[in-house]
């Protein structure tokens, strides 16, 4: 399908979602929100707050369409401090940095300890929490953040690009790109929490989706959920996902109370694209499945293990196992552990990140 064919097959319209109000100016500023749709009656939301992904519908195999993903019908469950990060861009870096600090070139660097002693997604006021400049280009829709030098503690004025493009046969593209003034590690991703049978049916709904992940290990943990360094093989144990199983099963053969690991992504299933095969989910209700792509090493599975009680969209009720994520990413902590896949950007490089999630319906087992 040439260029000019694929922008015609996918419609971006932008209309006004709330407002949020700077805390340092007190100023008023209305959040955009941009729907994209395709010929095939899918369409993706996103707010320019957190590079949010707010909705994401597609037909099932009866041809209803549904949102199969979690967030909330108005800025107030947005801007709320207990929003798991719902559809949002995290950065500067996403998951946990040991004891809030790291050293490069013989400098120690301090950051933001907002997790007891450690450091999660970016801080106290992460990239998920800043009005991002927006730009439609075509079927794309491209968000921009500037995150000055010693944002949350971080070395360097970084300026982040997270582009939004949903094609024609239903694949929805991120791609997260960043440059630097300074050495600084980075770690894109996006914190979407999906449940394929629809964003409102809960955890029993997610509890009967088939979920496999193209990983034969996972990062180390110890108590406090910091990657150590070291790579637990998931041969003969409960995080063994290469073969795929219902959700609820696998849960149930954990110790933990659900998943919420870093998947080191084998590099054997390569498409034609380029990248790696990460993970399939499949609901057999309603017949959709997602199948996520990436360039990235690692994907970070977690099954919503915290979430209690809260009021999403349309009224409905949020709980614990009701959605999860396949949050495509770096190894956390990587910037501590120099056996772990680069996580520095220097001056005059690139950061890139490209992750795919591809919908579609199988009528059968």
């Amino acid at each position: 399908m040439d260029e000019g064919q694929e922008i015609r097959d996918v419609i971006v319209m932008e209309d006004k979602f709330g407002e949020c109000i700077n805390e340092e100016t007190g100023q008023v500023t209305p959040v955009r929100r941009f729907t994209l749709t395709n010929s095939q009656r899918m369409s993706v939301q996103v707010i320019d707050y957190g590079a949010t992904i707010s909705t994401i519908k597609v037909p099932d195999k009866r041809g209803n369409v549904d949102d199969v993903v979690l967030g909330f019908d108005d800025m107030k469950g947005y801007l709320d401090s207990n929003n798991p990060y719902f559809g949002s861009t995290v950065g500067r870096v996403a998951n946990r940095i040991a004891g809030g600090k790291f050293t490069l070139y013989n400098q120690e660097y301090n950051i933001s300890r907002n997790v007891d002693v450690n450091h999660l997604h970016g801080g106290f006021k992460g990239f998920d929490k800043v009005i991002w400049s927006t730009d439609v280009q075509g079927s794309k829709v491209v968000m921009t953040h500037m995150s000055p030098d010693g944002d949350e503690g971080y070395p360097g004025a970084i300026i982040v690009t997270t582009t939004f493009e949903l094609t024609s046969d239903n694949r929805l593209f991120i791609t997260m790109e960043a440059v630097s003034t300074k050495p600084t590690p980075v770690n894109l991703t996006n914190h979407s929490y999906f449940n394929l049978a629809g964003h409102g049916m809960g955890s029993e709904g997610a509890y009967n989706q088939i979920v496999n992940i193209n990983a034969d290990y996972i990062t180390t943990m110890d108590e406090n959920l910091i990657v150590t360094g070291e790579l637990t093989p998931v041969a003969n144990s409960a995080y063994d996902l290469r073969t795929p199983k219902f959700l609820g099963t696998a849960i149930k053969e954990l110790v933990e109370p659900g998943f919420d690991f870093n998947y080191c992504l084998n590099k054997s299933l390569v498409e034609h694209t380029g990248f790696t095969f990460a993970a399939r989910a499949f609901d057999p209700e309603s017949g959709r499945y997602m199948e996520v792509h990436t360039d990235q090493p690692g994907i970070q599975f977690y099954t919503g293990n915290y979430i209690s009680d809260m009021t999403g969209k349309k009224g409905t009720s949020y709980n614990k196992h009701c959605a999860y994520c396949f949050e495509t990413q770096n190894y956390p902590n990587a910037v501590n552990i120099a056996s772990f896949p680069n996580s520095v950007l220097r001056p005059g490089e690139k950061y890139k990140h490209v992750v795919s999630y591809s919908f579609g319906v199988q009528q059968i087992l």
